[in-house]
């Protein structure tokens, strides 16, 4: 396994997706993925989808400013993420970082056991 291949694949289609079509991101979770959104903790893929689509924007657009990445223990890859995020209607753009924990499915794909968002204020 390439960390560095699985993290940028992750990221365009995580990104691309949630672009595009929000609920689309339901098969990256599962039932024991986590994800703190601005400090808010929700668990499991419904809760999840359910948070992204009912954030209050219906568009958006991210721009990928850095991806780092490491391998994790139980062949798991942490993703760090940083980037800015364009609402439709907005002048300025809000930065932000996002952290993945990404574990191996029986399959051989991958499924985001933890997800951490933060806008950046600076």
């Amino acid at each position: 396994m390439d960390p560095d291949a699985v993290a940028k694949a992750f990221v365009d289609h995580y990104y691309s997706t949630f672009d595009a079509n929000r609920a689309g991101l339901g098969n990256l979770y599962q039932e024991g993925s986590m994800l703190t959104f601005e400090g808010q903790k929700i668990q499991g893929s419904q809760s999840i989808v359910a948070k992204l689509t009912s954030l209050p924007f219906q568009q958006c657009k991210h721009n990928i400013t850095t991806v780092d990445c490491q391998p994790s223990g139980a062949g798991g890859v942490l993703v760090f993420v940083s980037g800015t995020l364009q609402l439709s209607g907005e002048q300025h753009a809000l930065k932000f970082s996002q952290m993945f924990h990404l574990m191996p499915t029986p399959q051989g794909s991958f499924y985001v056991l933890n997800d951490i968002f933060r806008l950046n204020y600076a």
